[in-house]
């Protein structure tokens, strides 16, 4: 099992993956972000990243308006910068969105561990069943993303899993 804690996995990984490191290497996003204990979660880790792909980074603040000011003075600079807070899940949240070196970024904060938070789980969640299914079903789920569907849906269509695909998925934690 990859340790997602720490991107070195990604230095020997796929192209797109090796892109990824370097431009997070480069940005140094998670050296910005090290008081929120920052993850890279989504499509990079697992392997399935395509073109419209984002770099996802996951944070755990205390303190929100901490947070954002920390977001504000790093990244406000970077082109298609913004910010916006609401409630998600009962939880305060924050999400940044910036381009750095043609990549986009959306760093995401909730006052609970990165572990715990929904993205990393589906992303643990996805890896596990990635393994077990093999390349076949990994380029299925990179096709279904590339005609449109976001990741947690094209799993769940592969796997039929009927209602909401986001909680479906968490049936599938161990």
């Amino acid at each position: 099992m990859i340790d997602f804690l720490d991107i070195g996995y990604l230095e020997t990984g796929s192209e797109s993956q090796r892109k990824a490191f370097t431009v997070l290497s480069e940005s140094r996003v998670l050296e910005r972000l090290c008081e929120f204990d920052p993850v890279l979660i989504g499509t990079f880790p697992i392997g399935i990243a395509v073109e419209s792909s984002d770099l996802d980074v996951a944070c755990h603040f205390g303190d929100k308006s901490e947070f954002i000011l920390k977001l504000q003075s790093e990244f406000s600079d970077f082109a298609q910068f913004g910010i916006r807070d609401f409630v998600l899940d009962g939880l305060e949240t924050v999400v940044c969105n910036f381009v750095f070196s043609g990549f986009e970024f959306e760093i995401f904060g909730q006052p609970i561990a990165v572990t715990s938070q929904m993205g990393y789980r589906h992303m643990v969640v996805e890896h596990r069943i990635l393994l077990e299914k093999g390349e076949d079903f990994r380029n299925e789920i990179i096709g279904l993303k590339n005609s449109g569907l976001k990741t947690e849906p094209a799993f769940a269509v592969l796997l039929g899993i009927l209602g909401d695909p986001y909680l479906g998925l968490l049936d599938f934690e161990v």
